[in-house]
Formats: structure tokens, C-alpha cells, sequence
């Protein structure tokens, strides 16, 4: 089925693509690509589509809430944000631009990957197969220290040139 998006359902998407995310406030949350599409449901209703970047997410809620108040703002009256779980988010739908910011906010963004599909996890060794960019120097000479960092999304890296430590946004 295919639809069209009409001029005033992609103006508020611009709109509502622009609430930062609450997690990672340098991202927008269209740059982050959590937010699937707005539905004009009525003259003053529309229904908003969010997917979380991993189910549970804690952060949905206040993703919910900015869009809401955004788009109040903007004189839609009545809001819906509806969760999405299909397709589910992946790390390839962070715009070429979202991956700049988490550079420049000293936050390795997630490899990209050639082809979409299951990514292959290893338990093994605290270095990688594929390089991981340092944000500060660009060295790939990095080594993970935990699986876990500040969010589930994010692992705590040391690049080993500039002995910096920093987050690198996993892939999935």
C-alpha cells in the first residue's frame, strides 16, 4: 500500500523532527530516525509515529510528551504518539548528519553497514574486527572498556592514541 504525504502532514514532521532527543540533546529526534511519520486525522487532530531505538526504552515517554507540547504549540489541539515497533529501529536509520553531531560531541557514531541485516555479536576480546573511529583524534586504534555506558545504547571506548576515553553509539 503506498501513501502520500500531504503538505501540511510534512510541515509537521519538520516540526516535530525537530524536538531534540532527551538522551542525546545535540540529535534531533529525525536525525536520530525515531520518528516514522504525522497522520492529519482531522482539521485540528493528527497521529504521530515513534519508534524507540530499542523496546523498553525509557526515553519514549519524553519523546511523547515534546512532540505533543511542540505540536500544541503549533495549534494542532489534539496529538496522538503511537509507538511503533515495526520495522524496528536500527542504528543505519541515524542520518549522515545525525553521525556528524555525534561526532563533533565526541560520541563514535555507529558503523555503517553495507548490507541491512542481523549484525553478528561476539563475546570476545576488548578490541574489534572493525575499526571504531576515535571522535577526538580519528585514530581506530581503540579498545572497548565496557559493554555499557551513560545509555544501553552506548558502549565506553579508549582510543589508545590519545588515550581519551569516549561513548561509541553500538550498532543494531
Amino acid at each position: 500500500m503506498v501513501t502520500t504525504t500531504t503538505a501540511l502532514e510534512s510541515e509537521l514532521l519538520e516540526i516535530a523532527g525537530s524536538v531534540p532527543d532527551p538522551e542525546l540533546p545535540v540529535l534531533t529526534l529525525r536525525e536520530l530516525g525515531v520518528l516514522r511519520a504525522v497522520h492529519v486525522r482531522g482539521a485540528d487532530a493528527v497521529e504521530v509515529e515513534l519508534t524507540p531505538t530499542y523496546t523498553g526504552c525509557p526515553a519514549i515517554e519524553a519523546m511523547s510528551l515534546d512532540i505533543e507540547r511542540m505540536l500544541h504549540a503549533h495549534g494542532i489541539r489534539d496529538v496522538t504518539v503511537r509507538t511503533v515497533l515495526l520495522p524496528a529501529w536500527s542504528t543505519d536509520d541515524i542520518t549522515a548528519e545525525g553521525r556528524r553531531k555525534l561526532r563533533e560531541f565526541g560520541i563514535a557514531p555507529p558503523r555503517v553497514r553495507e548490507a541491512s541485516g542481523p549484525v553478528s555479536v561476539s563475546l570476545g576480546p576488548t578490541r574489534t574486527l572493525e575499526p571504531v573511529h576515535c571522535p577526538h583524534c580519528g585514530s581506530t586504534d581503540t579498545e572497548l572498556l565496557s559493554r555499557f555506558s551513560s545509555t544501553a545504547c552506548k558502549a565506553l571506548r579508549r582510543c589508545l592514541s590519545c588515550r581519551e576515553p569516549f561513548d561509541h553509539f553500538k550498532e543494531l
